[in-house]
């Protein structure tokens, strides 16, 4: 089912800028494909099944208001679980994240984009942790191009050098994600030494 060859087959153009925008900011989407999506799109486009312009105009669109809705919600719902200290949610947990935000919280939407499961909760968060809508929008439209651009690029690219892309797409696909989850391990070895240490 998330298969990013199959999904774009079944779902076509507006599918993937519908995939691209619940990835990118809403709680459920964080299972969704994005990077392989954009790829494999990146390959059908070099093949002449979709306009690559089009492609890259609408998904960055779709990625942009995907974060923008996911900002929002964490603004407006999101705090209200941190009203009262329960179990789970707790008010130096809101606090500590408006001060990350603060500190680092530009950087992150950017480097978010490049992360799977933590793109879509990074807007969340910043909603959350107060971030000034201002910034949040210009890193959003920032990271927002990034992403889309250079995986729909290489994926043309490519598809344009290789013969018969298609029999490549599953290492491919792999490669990516193992590429996109290394920030995660990184930060998880730094926090294990900082633990030793």
């Amino acid at each position: 089912m998330f298969d990013p060859e199959i999904l774009i087959k079944t779902v076509g153009l507006v599918g993937i800028f519908l995939i691209i925008f619940a990835e990118s900011g809403l709680f459920f989407g964080f299972f969704l494909p994005g990077d392989s999506l954009l790829f494999i799109a990146g390959i059908f486009a070099s093949q002449g099944i979709f306009n690559i312009y089009v492609l890259i105009i609408g998904c960055i669109f779709f990625a942009i208001l995907g974060d923008s809705v996911g900002y929002f919600s964490g603004k407006k719902f999101g705090r209200r679980f941190f009203q009262t200290d329960g179990r789970f949610f707790k008010k130096k947990y809101m606090t500590q994240t408006e001060q990350f935000y603060e500190k680092h919280g530009k950087y992150t939407l950017i480097i978010a984009r490049f992360v799977p499961i933590v793109r879509t909760f990074a807007p969340i968060a910043a909603g959350l942790g107060n971030m000034n809508y201002k910034s949040f929008i210009i890193y959003n439209v920032i990271g927002g191009i990034l992403w889309v651009v250079s995986l729909l690029s290489l994926g043309y690219l490519l598809g344009g050098l290789i013969a018969n892309p298609d029999k490549y797409i599953l290492p491919i696909i792999l490669i990516i994600i193992a590429i996109s989850l290394l920030p995660v391990f990184s930060k998880g070895l730094q926090l294990m030494r900082n633990k030793s240490n």
